[in-house]
């Protein structure tokens, strides 16, 4: 291979530290915490876990940067007094999960956006069962599936709701984290 050319395991990691740096002071910002540790339970994505409220990154596991934010989006979207018990086994359990799972997809949406990152990076081709990018189409046409359940619980607000909250819409957010 050409001394200039970059082989694909170089191109997903060149712009980790960048993506981590950027994300992780976006989470700390808004009250979401963060350690650096391996998970002590199998992982659904590659090097995150969750463990009381935390998002546990193994960073010579984590392939994918933007999947920090995803799993910021699980965390954010449950109710103050339930975040310190959340682990990455109990969301599967959670009774809403599926309301859940398209709030947290709606949540990283809106934080590539805040953040100035390409959705891509969090809806990737190897995530979300290989819809990654279908689902980052359709949110750049917006079509913003979980919005209503955003809305339902006052993190966000669809545009033709926007002026009589004297807000700015989706993507943007009334507030990052349930109450």
């Amino acid at each position: 291979m050409p001394e200039n050319e970059n082989t694909p395991t170089q191109i997903i990691n060149a712009p980790l530290d960048e993506y981590l740096t950027i994300c992780i002071s976006f989470l700390n910002e808004i009250g979401i915490k963060t350690k650096f540790e391996k998970p002590d339970e199998p992982c659904f994505l590659p090097g995150l876990s969750i463990r009381n409220g935390t998002i546990i990154i193994d960073r010579e596991a984590l392939i994918y940067p933007g999947d920090i934010l995803h799993e910021a989006g699980h965390i954010a979207i449950v109710p103050a007094a339930e975040r310190a018990a959340l682990t990455a086994s109990a969301i599967e359990k959670r009774e809403q999960r599926e309301a859940e799972e398209m709030m947290a997809i709606a949540w990283s949406y809106a934080a590539c956006v805040h953040l100035g990152l390409d959705p891509y990076v969090v809806f990737h081709d190897e995530g979300y069962q290989g819809g990654g990018g279908y689902i980052a189409d359709n949110f750049n046409n917006k079509s913003y599936f979980g919005l209503p359940m955003l809305q339902w619980k006052g993190m966000a607000v669809k545009e033709k709701n926007a002026r009589a909250l004297s807000t700015a819409p989706y993507p943007h957010m009334i507030k990052w984290m349930m109450d």
